[in-house]
């Protein structure tokens, strides 16, 4: 009997030791895993960004067609201009004597491919709408609008991702405390973001440890 007692201590023990383990680990290996998923999402997100804000300066508006965007980037070109000032001479009818007029004229220098301008060779950005990892192969959601601002007409657009989509496999205590995160150093509420619906704003919620790691 004695010996069947040690034995269950011993489990127990070492049972405890795993959740203490675990309670002390989970938290690590958690946030390694958040930060390599939302890596890749901001990235797709800022590619997402620079593709809308071409779009806009072609189409005067942002898209929420992805299909179109994509189809923006294989097709699209800026137009590359110059600006210089001018000056001319001509009769005022009113006072009758010959006045100078000056002028801006924008000449057209160029066009430059999309395509080329933001991505070169590379060719993931027929994936925009993918989200890396997902299980069920889920798609960021994006909606463009237009809003009015000070009695000006605006176009917004934003594009997000779920948090609870990219750590699908996590603990669920450990999403339910991300979820309601709030700090300088983390991404705040249950998305990732770029862009607004209520603001023209096109800032995504990361914190600038993300920009670093992809500027590195």
């Amino acid at each position: 009997m004695k010996t069947v007692i040690q034995i269950v201590l011993w489990i127990a023990c070492i049972f405890l030791g795993y959740l203490i383990y675990k309670s002390v680990t989970g938290p690590i290996e958690f946030n390694k895993v958040k930060q390599e998923r939302f890596a890749k999402v901001v990235s797709k997100l800022k590619d997402i960004r620079n593709a809308q804000e071409a779009y806009k300066s072609v189409n005067s508006k942002y898209t929420s067609d992805f299909n179109a965007l994509i189809k923006f980037i294989d097709t699209g070109k800026y137009v590359i201009t110059q600006q210089r000032d001018s000056s001319y001479m001509y009769f005022d009818d009113v006072y009758k004597i010959d006045q100078l007029k000056e002028i801006t004229i924008i000449d057209t220098l160029n066009f430059v491919s999309v395509k080329d301008s933001l991505f070169k060779k590379d060719n993931r950005y027929k994936s925009l709408a993918d989200i890396p990892g997902a299980p069920n192969g889920e798609k960021i959601e994006m909606k463009a609008d237009i809003i009015e601002k000070s009695g000006y007409k605006a176009p917004v657009f934003k594009a997000w991702v779920k948090k609870e989509v990219l750590l699908y496999d996590q603990p669920k205590d450990l999403i339910a405390k991300e979820i309601t995160e709030k700090s300088v150093e983390e991404v705040n509420g249950d998305a990732i973001t770029v862009g607004s619906l209520e603001e023209v704003s096109t800032s995504g919620n990361w914190p600038v440890v993300y920009d670093r790691s992809d500027d590195n």
